[in-house]
């Protein structure tokens, strides 16, 4: 199982604070470091206020070497297709080919309203993501010294020169999320990984085998989708240390177990993992919603990782 960090800067986090746990990720192994793509907090005051995501990871770029950078994930209402085109194939060769692109539909709405973002329905979100989708790999799939022309309902795209390309040749692209027929195709069409946020088992189950359906369907072989899941991460050696790390992030212990395997000692986390591994997950997103407690990061790469890596 390969494990990355994945971590929720709009809570209140400044670009050092995030640049500390990325630098701290790489030197512990863990493969990449993700960020959300949000602009206003979900709960407190979010101080010091939000990071652009594709700004941070840019800088971020030039201070690793090893680590993977992505987003989980932007927004396609944040963003027209061809700027962040150009946006994803910049970082991606400012970091030496490192950079992988979670991209969805947005969902909240309130942040759309607070920074004069428009938040169309539901419908129009889907039509406009996959649009996206199209553009965005049309741009860098097109051979360089050809141009490349779209026309969709939502946006046009006339005589691109299509550049600049990414380092890498495809650039990963993760699609996520519970939807039980446009998201599946999405990925089965786009997306080299696939991603189940904070979801039971069962509908961890469920959403695979639609998302194994599509890729078949599509003409994919199956080992050409990579299966990942996200859960917050509150590991201790022992209750008290669970219970300080479940304090310092305002959860209930109990509710995190519930809701999270990886909460719990060591061992403990270990065996909760098992069922999610036998249910097809690749690749975990340890969700750290305390960025100043590196030792728990330590923690899990020393304790965790190590024996399902």
């Amino acid at each position: 199982m390969d494990f990355r960090v994945f971590v929720e800067p709009q809570q209140g986090a400044t670009y050092s604070d995030q640049l500390a746990v990325a630098k701290a990720a790489e030197a512990l192994g863990y493969s990449a470091f993700f960020r959300s793509d949000h602009y206003l907090a979900m709960s407190g005051d979010g101080l010091p206020g939000p990071t652009d995501s594709w700004v941070t990871l840019a800088g971020i770029a030039r201070e690793t070497s090893t680590i993977r950078l992505g987003t989980m994930v932007t927004s396609a209402t944040f963003r027209y297709p061809g700027p962040l085109a150009i946006a994803v194939a910049q970082v991606d060769e400012m970091s030496g080919g490192r950079v992988e692109l979670g991209l969805g539909a947005g969902w909240f709405e309130e942040e759309h309203q607070a920074y004069a973002i428009p938040f169309p329905p539901l419908g129009e979100r889907f039509d406009r993501l996959t649009e996206q989708l199209r553009i965005l790999t049309g741009l860098w799939n097109t051979p360089v010294g050809e141009t490349f022309d779209f026309s969709g309902t939502h946006y046009t795209v006339v005589n691109s020169p299509a550049l600049p390309k990414p380092t890498q040749t495809p650039l990963p692209i993760i699609v996520g999320g519970q939807g039980a027929k446009r998201t599946p195709a999405l990925a089965a069409e786009f997306a080299a990984e696939f991603n189940v946020p904070f979801v039971p088992l069962d509908a961890l189950k469920t959403q695979f085998e639609r998302v194994a359906a599509a890729v078949a369907g599509a003409g994919r072989s199956p080992g050409s989708m990579t299966y990942s899941a996200a859960f917050v991460v509150c590991a201790g050696r022992d209750d008290a240390e669970i219970a300080k790390r479940a304090a310092a992030i305002n959860r209930d212990v109990d509710e995190l177990r519930s809701n999270s395997p990886f909460v719990g000692t060591p061992a403990e986390i270990v065996d909760k993992l098992a069922p999610f591994t036998e249910a097809g997950v690749q690749r975990v997103y340890l969700q750290l919603l305390d960025m100043a407690d590196l030792d728990h990061l330590d923690l899990v790469a020393s304790e965790v990782v190590r024996q399902l890596s």
